[in-house]
């Protein structure tokens, strides 16, 4: 008697349409959880962030008594639009707004145009002691201000330009050791034939940094501005040492000025949160319109160590 034939489990049973179709579905679940998850996650973190932001702007808009309320309210009774302009003539914010300005826009180009030169030396040049001057340089960012502070009062007031701009401004112009890092770290990531070439038609090297490295180096010359342009604006600590004058003060110096000097019998914290607001708002501004160039400076400045 002929012996029954079995079944037999072939390879193309396995790798048949329906495995595949199953595999995908079931592929395709897993990474729309994950990507709800990471989407619920990053919602989250996100409105933990702006809390404070969103409690700075209810509380510019409330009363005097009503910020300092027990228990604390989220939203204002009455938005009181008011505040800002009551903030900005009762402090004089205006005439600081302008001294901020001025000392922020001078800071800038300093730090800015040092920071290039000198980033362009330490990528393009070779020289002896070229590295133990990078690391030196480099130990300013471990450095705190309080280090300085004292040498430099001690230096400027000798030099009589206390109650000045000058203390504020001229250490911008001797570079940043963070915008020189960044700027070098970019500048390594240009290719090296493109000075080459340069050179090879007969352009100096002023003509090198201007025409071919600069419009390359928007994106951290971006970041380097932006970045210098929060240090500055914000400052408090170097104004507070170096000023004496309550007309040369800038915003952050303003904003201390209204809560220790105006009618310090009422509660001001709702003003003081309005002029916090307005001071923040060009730092806003900025950073939404550079948002591109400073993530793109930063991402490229890591390409080439």
């Amino acid at each position: 008697m002929q012996a029954q034939q079995q079944p037999t489990l072939n390879s193309s049973a396995l790798t048949s349409p329906t495995l595949h179709s199953t595999a995908g579905r079931t592929y395709r679940v897993r990474r729309g959880i994950a990507n709800v998850l990471l989407f619920v996650l990053t919602v989250v973190l996100a409105l933990g962030f702006m809390f404070p932001f969103f409690w700075a702007i209810s509380s510019s808009l409330k009363g005097p008594f009503e910020v300092s309320a027990y228990p604390p309210t989220l939203l204002p009774k009455v938005p009181l639009w008011g505040n800002y302009i009551e903030a900005w003539n009762a402090a004089d914010l205006g005439l600081y707004f302008r001294n901020s300005v001025l000392v922020t826009s001078l800071s800038l180009v300093g730090q800015v145009v040092s920071s290039f030169v000198v980033a362009y030396g330490f990528a393009r040049f070779r020289f002896p002691g070229r590295e133990f001057l990078f690391i030196l340089m480099l130990s300013g960012l471990m450095m705190p201000v309080y280090v300085t502070i004292i040498p430099l009062f001690t230096l400027f007031r000798w030099l009589g330009l206390i109650n000045t701009y000058v203390p504020l401004v001229l250490p911008t112009y001797f570079g940043s050791a963070f915008a020189i890092f960044l700027l070098r770290q970019f500048i390594m990531s240009i290719p090296l034939d493109f000075d080459e070439s340069a050179l090879i038609d007969g352009a100096g090297r002023f003509t090198i940094l201007t025409r071919i490295l600069l419009p390359n180096c928007q994106p951290a010359l971006a970041t380097v501005a932006l970045v210098g342009f929060m240090t500055s604006w914000d400052a408090f600590l170097g104004p507070l040492i170096f000023l004496d004058s309550a007309k040369k003060y800038t915003l952050p110096l303003g904003l201390w000025f209204l809560k220790t000097t105006v009618d310090v019998s009422v509660p001001k914290d709702n003003l003081l949160m309005a002029g916090s607001l307005i001071a923040t708002f060009p730092i806003l501004l900025i950073f939404i319109l550079a948002q591109k160039y400073f993530i793109q400076g930063i991402v490229m400045s890591g390409i080439k160590g």
